[in-house]
């Protein structure tokens, strides 16, 4: 099956539980094919963990849900080394960490510390306990939910931990008429029980590295660079993209370009993809309000950043 028609099928597979979606789909496997961590940002019961499950049901990988909470440990999450007395000598317990796909849910319910055991994990693909480091299952995504920073009872993510997730996204409502088709599905079950794989662990691999070989010529290089100086000029901003923010914008669109059949990248991947790739990194100046973290303004100020960047032609 070629590489257009393997993306697609995943896409559709999805489809079929999330309903008048197929941007947030579409970005979702761009996301994967990446290598990339998704934050799903959006208020309770749009379908965030359900898009999490349908991604994991339709991948025939491990999968783990980690419900956080404001008690959860670090050891929870990564795992813990017991003595084992007939062998005399401590042993390693992993934790739920070790999945190809991880569903970190509400992350931001849970305290710092608990956050933060993720970082080496989401960087690295690895994790390191008494001295001793353990390679993570490949491929390895972290998908993760949380609430909006304003509902109660949530820790917002600090900049470390934001700038590990290549994308944040919102699902939104449904239209009217997909909510209805919601509506009249079965509720017995979970919506995504009924998928069937379409990938293996060796085709997402595989898709991975032919992403790797997408052109992105030395001039749209350039343009992403001269946005990502943008963030970090204007006065709007008090926090400008990082690095890895440059990296992650670059990977994400010669995802896109592939998903999208082509071997090379157009500007118009760079344009659509930077307000979700690059709008959690950054930070508005106290001058535009206390709301620092909300989606849509911070997508808007990197929207009209990116407006203001010649196209290079």
């Amino acid at each position: 099956m070629k590489s257009t028609a393997i993306v697609q099928a995943i896409q559709e597979n999805i489809a079929r539980v999330i309903k008048g979606k197929p941007n947030v789909i579409e970005l979702t496997v761009v996301t994967l094919l990446a290598r990339g961590h998704l934050l799903l940002e959006d208020v309770p019961g749009v379908g965030k963990t359900t898009l999490a499950h349908s991604l994991a049901r339709s991948l025939d990988c491990s999968f783990k849900r980690i419900q956080f909470t404001s008690d959860l440990l670090p050891s929870d999450i990564v795992g813990v080394s017991l003595f084992n007395r007939q062998k005399q000598a401590f042993e390693f317990m992993p934790g739920p960490i070790f999945a190809n796909i991880v569903l970190a849910d509400e992350i931001n319910r849970t305290t710092p510390k608990t956050q933060s055991s993720l970082l080496e994990a989401m960087s690295e693909a690895q994790i390191s306990v008494d001295n001793q480091t353990h390679p993570l299952h490949q491929p390895f995504m972290v998908i993760a939910t949380q609430n909006p920073s304003e509902y109660h009872g949530t820790f917002p993510l600090p900049e470390s931990q934001l700038d590990r997730f290549l994308m944040r996204i919102q699902i939104g409502y449904p239209s009217p008429e997909e909510e209805k088709k919601v509506l009249d599905r079965p509720q017995s079950l979970h919506p995504a029980e009924d998928l069937q794989p379409v990938l293996s662990a060796r085709d997402v691999l595989d898709l991975q590295h032919q992403v790797d070989q997408v052109l992105m010529e030395e001039s749209l290089t350039e343009y992403l660079l001269a946005i990502v100086q943008a963030t970090r000029q204007t006065e709007l901003l008090s926090l400008g993209v990082s690095t890895r923010g440059a990296l992650a914008l670059s990977r994400a669109a010669k995802a896109l370009a592939f998903v999208r059949g082509r071997a090379y990248c157009l500007p118009d991947d760079i344009k659509e993809l930077a307000p979700v790739v690059l709008s959690h990194r950054i930070m508005l100046s106290r001058s535009q309000g206390l709301r620092q973290r909300n989606c849509e303004q911070t997508e808007q100020v990197v929207h009209d950043l990116v407006e203001s960047v010649p196209v290079p032609v």
